[in-house]
């Protein structure tokens, strides 16, 4: 980092952000095995957010790599730097007032640790879809457990790269077992009682 470049402080903040739309802002991160849920978990949540008037925006694993971070591979180092990125870019939407919803694999803890430090504090809730391997294999739409088992995708988190399960999660939610709606309502609640969203907007639509 050059001496000659020096953050500029802007005349409007996040609090006034928080004021202005009527709800806090922070990321709610969601990891798992790809096949877990994660993006279906992000999808609904955002929808129920924005129906309550929230502002929102979802980050998805495969939609950044088709710009942000297209340059960047699937090796480990690729794979934090697409983190640390998106951390980054998380970190300037949760300052501009947003709920910003992430659905990555983000296999390891150390990854997730750099995500959450580059947000403000107390900004950052943690949700681990846990959804079983075998699960996650049944559905492979995209195929991609059979190219692994095959050796046709090196690195690939759950067969020839280890997940590091979240150790204190905000949230646990197994999709194969909870139906959609309750893991909705669940993740609203969390909201609610981290005071990110007043609790009359949990059921309010």
């Amino acid at each position: 980092m050059t001496d000659n470049i020096v953050w500029q402080q802007h005349h409007t903040n996040r609090a006034q952000r928080a004021e202005l739309f009527g709800h806090r802002s922070g990321v709610i991160w969601f990891t798992g095995l790809s096949g877990s849920g994660k993006s279906t978990v992000a999808n609904a949540l955002e929808q129920a957010l924005a129906a309550r008037g929230f502002h929102t925006y979802l980050l998805d694993g495969d939609n950044v790599r088709h710009g942000l971070c297209a340059d960047l591979g699937f090796s480990a180092e690729d794979r934090t730097e697409n983190l640390r990125r998106v951390g980054a870019v998380s970190g300037l939407m949760v300052d501009a007032g947003l709920l910003v919803l992430s659905a990555f694999i983000s296999p390891y803890r150390s990854q997730r640790a750099l995500v959450r430090s580059l947000v403000p504090e107390q900004s950052f809730l943690e949700v681990y879809i846990a959804t079983p391997l075998a699960v996650c294999e049944q559905r492979d739409v995209k195929g991609l457990y059979q190219k692994a088992r095959k050796g046709e995708i090196s690195h690939f988190t759950g067969i020839s790269d280890p997940y590091e399960a979240p150790e204190n999660p905000d949230l646990v939610i197994d999709t194969s077992s909870t139906e959609l709606s309750d893991s909705i309502e669940q993740l609203l609640q969390l909201l609610a009682e981290r005071g990110w969203i007043k609790a009359a907007d949990r059921t309010a639509v």
